[in-house]
């Protein structure tokens, strides 16, 4: 009668220790991979988010205060002190026009940058995807891109006249090409291995550039879509500077006008500081949260 005979292989202190090296060291690679979780309290919000752009606005103030009372610049005509400028600020508010300057253009811009994303969306999937239409036209849109957006408000006015559809006309050559181009860098730069996936699950033409294509290109495709906004504004900017007419209203490049021609330079500066103010409101509750966002979707951020 056969027997069998089954041998146990008894583990020495070394391979116990061994074996608990590795653990640990598996165990640490895995907390590596997992962030700690961490909640910003308010004082840390206040401290690091709140607190530094209101020294620096301060810094700018006192600055601005000390070249007026030390006679630095003693011309009220060239710079005019920080209280002059907030008369203007607060005539306009009492006047009940300060919300309106601000609405005209922001209105005007927004939905000129509206008609820019449909436009150069698809433009820059069709640039990207097929050779023969980014050999005719990838050139001409880069070319597009570095010619200032105040040259297309002369033939503009000509070609439409005086009205909001010029303005729009402006936005959207200043714009289109900035989101194109954007567009096209981020699908450059998706990997093919990503493409061939796709095609292999079905997700080809319309369904592939949807699923595939336009998520792996999302962060070059963002950073066209900011370049895009500050061209649409500045765009507008120009327009409303140049082409002044009381049916376009008073936005805040014909606030800048007005001021210039009245040799007013505390209206001029108040029209500054509210185009630069929307500028940084538009960056901050659209185009940083978005950016967090993509960021986050890709590991690359901790969600706090």
């Amino acid at each position: 009668m056969a027997s069998t005979e089954t041998k146990t292989t008894a583990k020495t202190p070394q391979d116990t220790a061994q074996g608990a090296g590795l653990d640990g060291v598996e165990a640490g690679l895995d907390a590596l991979e997992v962030p700690a979780p961490s909640r910003t309290t308010a004082k840390q919000t206040l401290l690091n988010k709140v607190l530094p752009p209101l020294v620096a606005v301060a810094v700018v103030l006192v600055v601005w205060q000390a070249l007026i009372s030390f006679k630095i610049v003693d011309d009220p005509t060239k710079l005019p002190s920080p209280a002059d400028v907030g008369g203007e600020f607060r005539d306009a508010w009492l006047q009940g026009n300060l919300l309106g300057y601000i609405w005209t253009s922001v209105s005007r811009g927004l939905l000129g940058f509206l008609f820019a994303l449909a436009i150069g969306t698809p433009l820059g999937l069709l640039v990207a995807r097929v050779k023969f239409v980014r050999a005719a036209i990838g050139p001409v849109l880069s070319g597009l891109q570095s010619l200032p957006s105040v040259a297309w408000v002369p033939p503009a006015v000509i070609w439409l006249g005086l009205d909001n559809s010029m303005m729009y006309a402006v936005i959207l050559l200043g714009a289109v090409p900035s989101i194109a181009n954007g567009l096209v860098s981020g699908i450059d730069q998706v990997p093919p291995l990503f493409l061939r996936a796709g095609r292999t699950m079905g997700a080809t033409g319309v369904r592939g550039a949807w699923h595939i294509v336009l998520p792996a290109a999302l962060p070059g495709y963002l950073a066209g879509l900011k370049q895009g906004w500050a061209f649409s504004w500045r765009s507008l900017m120009a327009a409303e500077i140049i082409a002044s007419s009381p049916d376009l209203g008073i936005g805040l490049g014909a606030l800048l006008e007005n001021g210039r021609n009245a040799s007013s330079m505390s209206m001029v500066f108040e029209a500054i500081i509210l185009i630069l103010f929307v500028g940084i409101a538009i960056d901050l509750l659209i185009f940083s949260p978005l950016e967090r966002w993509v960021l986050r979707s890709r590991g690359l951020l901790v969600k706090s």
